[in-house]
């Protein structure tokens, strides 16, 4: 029979503490995840009925590039969901996964849940690691929930159509798929620097909105700087530099240096923010 060590009850298994369905069905129940992955879903239901108030004017403002974008997502589903990513890559996907991952641990510490949760006991490392791995889990489904429903509306309204890009040949229906998958995984890859600065954020303060304001506009600062010429290779080591290299994704041939790079790069910082966020979650005092 086993015997339990000297100060732990018998039978108690840390591995068996705070399951990740538990903490997932947990998180459904919030408001803030329904209507984050709510409007994932609406907003491609948005652009669709958008584009149907075609007022027939003729390159209002001088906004050649933006209206060329247009008439290319009203060409097919494909070209449409491309169209639906383009215009939430660089802001609506990072306050979402900014939400996802800079609320879960800082909220409980607002709540007063947090010292309660280690008190049953939960291990440190390991309540962080399942709040990690369920803030991750919803921000992936978040990002194929409005590439899914913008797949779907755009294809059910202008039809299976071959993929076309300003940057790109006409691509099959086909390659044009797999084309939109490879975009979704590096787009994916490229936030889990928005996730791991989340993470830190939260670990480090009890104010949800501090912890996700905070990674959001980290994230603005270092794409205006990825503007300024003047820094010159120094932009190479900023987390939003690469941000855009998706787009060599649907170049023809394809383009995958910049991939190469931008993958490596936010591998790097979201490791090291994680880390950071286990070693400073493992040894400051929970008084909420």
């Amino acid at each position: 029979m086993a015997v339990a060590e000297a100060g732990e009850a018998r039978g108690y298994r840390p591995s068996a503490t705070m399951p990740f369905g538990a903490e997932f069905r947990r998180q459904a129940s919030r408001r803030r995840t329904q209507l984050a992955l709510g409007f994932m879903v609406l907003l491609p239901l948005i652009i669709l009925i958008a584009f149907q108030f075609d007022s027939g004017g003729d390159d209002d403002n001088g906004r050649n590039e933006f209206s060329s974008l247009v008439g290319l997502a009203t060409s097919g589903g494909l070209n449409f969901t491309l169209f639906s990513i383009f215009v939430s890559a660089s802001f609506l996907l990072v306050v979402v996964v900014a939400l996802f991952c800079g609320d879960t641990v800082a909220s409980e510490a607002s709540w007063g849940s947090l010292r309660y949760l280690l008190a049953v006991p939960v291990p440190r490392a390991r309540l962080l690691a399942v709040k990690l791995l369920v803030a991750l889990t919803y921000s992936g489904l978040a990002l194929i929930l409005l590439a899914g429903t913008a797949l779907l509306v755009g294809t059910l309204r202008y039809g299976w159509s071959p993929l076309r890009s300003t940057v790109a040949a006409e691509l099959e229906p086909t390659e044009g798929l797999l084309r939109l998958l490879a975009v979704l995984g590096y787009l994916a890859v490229v936030l889990l620097v928005v996730a791991g600065l989340a993470f830190l954020l939260s670990v480090t303060t009890d104010a949800a909105l501090g912890a996700v304001g905070g990674a959001v506009l980290l994230w603005i600062l270092s794409s205006i700087l990825d503007q300024i010429t003047a820094l010159g290779a120094l932009r190479d080591f900023l987390p939003t530099h690469f941000s855009t290299a998706w787009l060599g994704l649907l170049s023809t041939p394809v383009q995958t240096d910049d991939v190469v790079r931008g993958s490596i790069s936010a591998i790097s910082y979201a490791t090291l923010f994680w880390g950071l966020a286990f070693w400073r979650f493992t040894r400051k005092d929970i008084t909420s």
